[in-house]
């Protein structure tokens, strides 16, 4: 069985796509490419697809990952080919790497997010930035199936820094909706996935509570990258880049190992 991780996108409009409604999408897109699955046992099998710390809906994302395994070998470029152009535009299959390294989600453990508030002045932002960073602990609710939960939302921030919006979006079409006259502010974010998850709204709630931050619309929230947290840099890594480094070292293995059983046994003197 071979086992294929993908990076793919929501962006533009499709970020108010829920991750149920991905999932109905993909599957189509694998009949339509006719993609080998693998799939589940039982009395109702499903392809063997594992989703890994999906978005929010309402955000976009640049850097959403999961794993499907298939029957029969395919290369990993053309099958992400084969993909994104069986998905609608603003779901993207960006990236395909054979997955050589176990554990995929354990390498997911931070999240950089992208928070565009617009008609926000970015000396505003900063100050509420500065407050954020300065509090101890943040103290948020939000409401969950069993009711209204409250936890810390300062502690799982690893960076947080306010910045002038100098460029566009960083998915164009996903600034359709937005205004584009006017003051602009950009967050960035960096967050540890730790339980309870903090999300993007919880630092707004957060940075409302101590700084009386209020957006006059609606933040636009894309996450630009997610992976393992390095607590040295503070940067977050690719998730796939060990898989791409085994790739590499494949090959001159097996190389070796092929030279080495080409090698005559010498047989000892008697």
């Amino acid at each position: 069985m071979q086992r294929i991780r993908l990076r793919y996108t929501k962006r533009g409009r499709l970020r108010f796509t829920s991750h149920r409604d991905f999932q109905r999408a993909f599957e189509r897109a694998l009949r339509r490419a006719e993609v080998p699955m693998a799939y589940s046992a039982g009395f109702t099998p499903h392809p063997k697809v594992s989703y890994a710390n999906a978005a929010p809906t309402g955000t976009g994302s640049e850097a959403e990952y999961l794993e499907i395994a298939l029957t029969a070998p395919r290369d990993p470029r053309k099958l992400r080919e084969l993909l994104d152009t069986s998905l609608p535009a603003g779901l993207d299959i960006v990236d395909a790497v054979e997955a050589r390294t176990p554990a995929l989600a354990e390498r997911l453990t931070a999240s950089v997010w992208e928070l565009r508030l617009d008609g926000v002045d970015v000396a505003e932002a900063a100050r509420a930035a500065d407050a954020f960073r300065a509090a101890e602990t943040v103290e948020v609710q939000r409401r969950t199936k069993n009711g209204m939960r409250t936890f810390d939302a300062r502690a799982a921030v690893a960076g947080l820094e306010a910045v002038a919006a100098t460029e566009p979006m960083t998915t164009a079409d996903a600034a359709a909706d937005r205004p584009g006259d006017g003051a602009c502010a950009i967050l960035r974010l960096v967050v540890r996935h730790v339980t309870p998850a903090v999300r993007p709204d919880d630092v707004l709630s957060g940075l409302s509570a101590v700084a009386d931050l209020a957006p006059p619309v609606p933040a636009a929230v894309t996450r630009l990258a997610q992976g393992l947290f390095d607590e040295e840099t503070g940067t977050v890594t690719d998730p796939l880049a060990p898989d791409r480094e085994a790739a590499r070292a494949a090959p001159q293995t097996e190389a070796r190992d092929s030279a080495a059983a080409a090698v005559p046994a010498v047989e000892g003197s008697a």
